[in-house]
């Protein structure tokens, strides 16, 4: 088979163009020793290759040697993968890893605490260099080496794992999985991607929890669960987010989430208030108070598949505790140069957090990416103006830009805006936009979202 860079356009397309269709089979790899969407504890491998097959597998100095490959968007800078290869290497005991954006292609090796180079092509020549890299990572050559290597190497203290950690049933893989929707500028569509991309996972078959971690509460409004139309009558503000937060002894999750039938089926919401705002300080200095809500999630960790949590749009307490607790991140934007400059805060955020996270033993959060909402319908836009937006995400920023692309409907607008009567006043009852309209462009838009979204964390 012909490999053509030119015809990788995203992530996948590296994945399935490269990789699959190309590189492992000429590597000598069959179906039966090659692994894909790979969970491993709290690390995710796109592809995880084999030497040989044994079962029961297991991850030490003495198994059949194995080699990591991991995909990036065309353009994406790998300098910027190199250390999470080197996480994934080592935490793994792992030998090889391919690190490859279709346009340059790397083989790296571990070498005690460290990863090494020790090859590098463009993706034009992998036709040119597959021999050179059959011998370093071809499925016979490992074989080989590891015949060589087994009388002298000791064996490592790495946990094993057995073969069905790497199976699409495996607890790993099905375990809850937590996503915060985060970025520091408002009006992005943060509100709107989080709603309609919860109601489109539980469509899947999903349980979904929502989590609104926001004063402004625009997420317990836009779930419904506003009903009341005068402040006297408000039945959230002695139970909400807040008090989850407050308390280690009480006020439990499953006490404090509400049924919302913005979606059918329901999902399970615990609200906002407008009182998180004036109790930020007195809860900052609780010294559990960043920690608490990993603890209460562990206790519904087999009641939900799925957690999103909404954010502030601010550096404040609440967002911090949201990302210390996700296991990944979506980052929603219009794309807008306010919001692209916004950007650099968010990443300064992010590492600040993963310095927490790396105290209390936790992985840094994953991204999967920045996601584009918001965004114009105009032809003239979408041709010309929207790639180079794209473009400056990865490029400026670092940033993998996601796949799936929101664009801003009239159906969005007015399956917020939906209102009921009881007796003289207007309640707000707001619905999905897959149950307003379920043909619509934007429905399906959400349905590709949440097709991506667990893909990428491993739950398709």
């Amino acid at each position: 088979m012909v490999f053509n860079p030119e015809l990788c356009r995203n992530e996948s397309e590296v994945e399935s163009k490269l990789i699959v269709q190309y590189l492992l089979p000429e590597l000598g790899y069959t179906s039966d020793s090659w692994y894909q969407e790979v969970a491993v504890g709290s690390i995710r491998l796109d592809f995880l290759a084999f030497a040989a097959q044994v079962i029961p597998f297991v991850l030490d100095a003495n198994s059949p040697l194995s080699v990591v490959m991991e995909a990036k968007h065309p353009k994406q800078n790998l300098n910027n993968h190199v250390p999470r290869l080197r996480h994934y290497l080592t935490s793994l005991n792992v030998r090889y890893g391919l690190l490859t954006n279709g346009k340059e292609i790397r083989i790296y090796q571990k070498v005690q605490d460290d990863i090494q180079l020790f090859f590098q092509c463009s993706g034009k020549d992998v036709e040119i260099k597959i021999e050179q890299i059959k011998d370093l990572i071809g499925r016979n050559s490992l074989g080989e080496k590891q015949r060589i290597s087994q009388s002298d190497t000791q064996i490592s203290q790495t946990p094993q794992v057995n073969i069905k950690s790497f199976t699409q049933n495996s607890y790993e893989q099905n375990k809850m999985k937590i996503i915060a929707v985060y970025h520091n500028k408002g009006g992005v569509g943060k509100t709107t991607t989080v709603v309609n991309l919860a109601a489109a996972i539980r469509k899947k078959g999903k349980r979904v929890l929502l989590i609104d971690l926001d004063s402004q509460a625009n997420t317990t409004f836009a779930t419904g669960l506003i009903k009341f139309d005068d402040e006297e009558f408000d039945d959230i503000k002695d139970s909400n987010v807040l008090h989850v937060l407050q308390s280690e002894e009480f006020y439990p999750i499953l006490e404090v989430v509400r049924k919302s039938n913005f979606s059918n089926p329901e999902i399970d919401v615990v609200p906002a208030h407008i009182n998180l705002m004036k109790n930020e300080t007195d809860l900052n200095a609780l010294d559990y108070s960043r920690l608490i809500l990993i603890e209460k999630l562990e206790q519904v960790g087999d009641k939900y598949d799925v957690v999103l949590l909404d954010t502030p749009p601010s550096l404040n307490l609440y967002a911090r505790i949201a990302l210390i607790a996700a296991d990944y991140l979506i980052i929603p934007s219009d794309l807008k140069p306010f919001a692209n400059q916004g950007l650099i805060n968010v990443k300064e955020f992010i590492k600040a957090v993963n310095g927490f996270r790396k105290q209390i033993r936790k992985l840094p959060i994953e991204i999967l990416g920045v996601l584009a909402c918001k965004i114009s319908t105009n032809n003239q836009f979408i041709k010309h103006t929207l790639p180079k937006r794209i473009e400056t995400i990865t490029t400026r920023y670092g940033l993998d830009v996601m796949d799936t692309i929101i664009y801003e409907r009239d159906d969005l607008a007015k399956c917020a805006e939906k209102i009921q009567l009881i007796g003289n006043m207007e309640i707000a009852d707001p619905v999905s936009v897959l149950d307003f309209k379920r043909d619509s462009t934007s429905a399906q838009e959400f349905e590709v979202l949440a097709k991506e979204v667990l893909q990428k964390i491993g739950m398709a």
